[in-house]
């Protein structure tokens, strides 16, 4: 080996061996408050409530927590069961398997039980759950099923990105009904107040500068102040909020998708975005994303609105 060659494979040794530590705690830009999370780098569940169905199934409600260190979006793999292992019984098969973020990024720390599907006109609470015809849950139980998910910023031409296949084991000994939503494992700074400015794409700032209750759920007032010397756009969706009840509330769609008014230069434009919450769910935290860095790639924020 020559003196160059030598000289090369221990630098890269010593590059290597100062960045391994960095795998166990991410860095956010700094328009996120330069925050460094820490996580287990996995999502994890917890059994809130085990029963039967009408049909005589098995059925397990589960509440799933984001501790991967990051912003992040699961789902259980798609046609692969769930399997239910008692303690001295054979595996049985669950192919009813209800678990999933419903497309949504979860800030780190949270943890859910349900979110929207349906559609616009017709939106449905899903709750998350598992059903195992011919199940039990004796002593010693537990029910794996493979998942995949995503963490960090929403890039539209790229939506897979960071994608990590994972295998995720509930205790099923533990039940535990009266858990605390949304954040169970709180970030300092991570959570945001209304009225603080983000930077958005070319430097256009957004803030929503005002929240109502309605007959409906919650109502919110952005703006875009635009100091360049060209017309933008700020993509934003229609920010989901997730509530003190552990429901995401908010049917999911891509945030280029809804449509914003132009902020020309100079001067600021405003709008309008809605949440459908229960007259008895009083707020919560917005699942925000922003159009920034270039068109859409989102930034993630958690607002809290929990005071509506």
């Amino acid at each position: 080996m020559t003196h160059h060659s030598r000289t090369r494979k221990i630098l890269l040794l010593l590059i290597g061996a100062l960045l391994m530590p960095a795998c166990a705690y991410i860095v956010l830009p700094e328009e996120e408050g330069g925050l460094v999370l820490t996580g287990s780098g996995m999502w994890s569940a917890v059994a809130t409530h085990i029963g039967q169905t009408g049909s005589g199934d098995l059925r397990i409600e589960l509440a799933i927590l984001n501790d991967t260190g990051d912003w992040s979006a699961m789902q259980a793999a798609a046609g692969k069961p769930a399997v239910l292992k008692a303690g001295d019984g054979a595996p049985v098969e669950c192919e009813k398997v209800m678990v999933s973020t419903g497309g949504h990024r979860l800030a780190p720390g949270f943890q859910l039980r349900g979110f929207t599907t349906g559609t616009k006109a017709e939106p449905v609470m899903q709750l998350i759950y598992v059903e195992c015809p011919g199940g039990e849950a004796g002593s010693g139980s537990t029910l794996s099923f493979d998942y995949t998910y995503v963490t960090g910023q929403y890039n539209y031409y790229y939506p897979e990105n960071n994608k990590v296949e994972a295998t995720l084991e509930v205790d099923l000994d533990e039940v535990v009904p009266d858990l605390e939503y949304p954040q169970a494992l709180p970030v300092e700074g991570l959570v945001q107040q209304p009225g603080i400015g983000f930077t958005a794409i070319n430097d256009v700032v957004l803030t929503l500068t005002g929240v109502e209750r309605t007959p409906s759920g919650l109502k919110f007032l952005w703006q875009t102040v635009n100091p360049g010397e060209y017309p933008s756009y700020v993509h934003i969706g229609n920010p989901p909020v997730i509530g003190e009840d552990g429901i995401l509330y908010g049917l999911y769609e891509s945030p280029d998708i809804a449509s914003v008014p132009i902020t020309p230069a100079g001067d600021k434009a405003e709008w309008v975005t809605e949440a459908a919450l229960p007259a008895d769910i009083h707020g919560g935290y917005i699942m925000l994303s922003v159009e920034t860095g270039k068109q859409r790639l989102f930034a993630n924020y958690a607002v809290d609105v929990s005071g509506y």
